[in-house]
């Protein structure tokens, strides 16, 4: 056990030193693998997380499972994605980044495999449709702790190798690649299970899982130091902070009782609601609500899901440039055309490009509101070293409530399936609707709490 815990440890700085004359060169080349390296891999771990949300309606159609259980073993996840985000968020600050990431999406990729392969065989096995379900939640339930392996390691790598000067730029575009990894599953997968079956959606995010452990493992280097290199706060010419004297442990404890963190925390878990809302139930929403194919479907959701990459690659830029650092303006007015464009999808019609339009807009505008809120926020007042603990707070927090969500929108919309009439999403839309008001009030009456650094 002891050799385990030892493999996943830190690395140690590295008895031997790069020559001077190629410390810069070094550290950039190594700096830039590590970075597109976390990002391909952490887009991936998104496909290993997003194929049940693409799955649902043929699951419904063959009769082995409801829209309520769907939404319960979806919750089961995120959940587990929660809880385990937490615990690791504060791990990850003493681990070697390299081996936590990549072992957290080799686990996701063995169970997308199970789903699918049970998938396959449970008619063969004789499998209950009770059994299906339980057995689908406790593998999905694992799913979601593996995935809680991916976020804590990928954000404390910007830290390990980016000064603060530009980790805000390249935190952006990390925030950015869980719309990318959104996009490819709803579109690949989409392809996929429309061709060959609902199962094969599994097996092929299993075959995604497994290329982007490779990517961890051939391109991402641990800390600096473990290269023979300097630390990044030398290398970058940082002015020593308070925080750096102090143990790792100490600053997760101020990281803890920072009220600013909590705020964001419960900020970040409204935008959750209305954010998985969408992505695990708007597919069925298309199908269900406005008569769209499961192609069709997949690909209005998929393709808008890109927007929300360019929403979180430039909301760094358009807090730190248009409003000259102020984090209050753009949440508010990206709030706010967050909560139209989903009023617009939710209760007009149009065509599947009108409906691509609705969404990509809402999907580049909450992904402003995630990525300052959740990110840049966050990021301006804890201490380096303590990244990880103020992940897994609000990751905790966004979780959970993501988790919740799930079950709740599923009974929701269960319950307009049962009156005879055909689907009803009119109760969720409200439920996710009022998430969303609430995300953008909440940071913008306690930018007080916000403001105050951590050491």
């Amino acid at each position: 056990m002891s050799r385990f815990f030892r493999y996943f440890r830190i690395s140690k700085p590295s008895e031997g030193k790069i020559p001077a004359g190629e410390v810069q060169g070094t550290y950039k080349k190594l700096r830039n693998r590590t970075f597109w390296g976390v990002a391909s891999a952490y887009c991936l771990y998104y496909v290993c997380r997003m194929a049940l949300s693409v799955v649902k309606q043929p699951v419904i159609d063959s009769g082995i499972l409801s829209a309520g259980q769907l939404g319960i073993i979806g919750s089961a996840l995120l959940f587990a994605y929660a809880f385990g985000k937490f615990f690791n968020g504060f791990i990850a600050d003493y681990c070697n980044i390299r081996r936590f990431m990549g072992a957290g999406l080799l686990v996701s990729a063995v169970l997308n495999l199970i789903m699918g392969a049970l998938g396959l065989l449970h008619g063969w096995l004789g499998l209950s449709s009770v059994l299906v379900f339980i057995i689908f939640a406790v593998v999905w339930c694992i799913n979601g702790w593996a995935q809680s392996m991916g976020a804590p390691p990928a954000v404390i790598s910007l830290s390990r190798w980016f000064s603060l000067k530009t980790r805000g730029t390249y935190y952006s575009i990390v925030c950015s690649t869980p719309y990318l990894g959104k996009a490819l599953s709803l579109i690949m997968i989409g392809g996929v299970v429309a061709a060959v079956g609902w199962q094969w959606g599994f097996i092929f995010a299993a075959v995604a899982g497994v290329i982007g452990a490779a990517i961890i493992f051939l391109l991402v280097s641990d800390t600096p130091e473990s290269k023979g290199l300097p630390s990044v706060q030398e290398l970058s010419g940082e002015k020593p902070a308070k925080s750096d004297s102090l143990p790792t442990k100490e600053l997760q404890g101020l990281v803890v009782k920072h009220p600013g963190i909590w705020i964001i925390a419960l900020s970040c878990s409204f935008v959750y609601i209305t954010q998985y809302g969408l992505s695990n139930w708007g597919v069925l929403f298309l199908q269900k609500g406005k008569g769209f194919s499961l192609p069709q479907a997949t690909w209005v959701i998929g393709f808008s899901e890109a927007f929300g990459v360019i929403g979180t690659v430039f909301s760094g830029w358009l807090s730190d440039k248009v409003f000259k650092g102020d984090r209050v303006k753009p949440v508010f007015l990206s709030g706010l055309v967050c909560m139209a464009s989903l009023c617009a999808f939710m209760f007009l019609g149009g065509s599947a490009w009108m409906n691509v339009l609705y969404v990509g807009i809402f999907s580049l505008s909450i992904g402003v509101v995630y990525c300052i809120v959740g990110g840049l926020m966050a990021l301006d007042i804890v201490p380096r070293r303590a990244t990880g603990a103020a992940l897994g707070i609000v990751g905790i927090s966004s979780y959970v409530a993501a988790g919740l969500q799930d079950i709740v929108s599923g009974f929701l919309i269960q319950a307009g399936s049962d009156s005879g009439d055909g689907y009803s999403f009119s109760a969720v839309a409200i439920f996710w609707l009022v998430s969303c008001l609430i995300a953008i009030v909440l940071p913008l009456v306690s930018w007080k709490y916000l403001r105050n650094k951590i050491v």
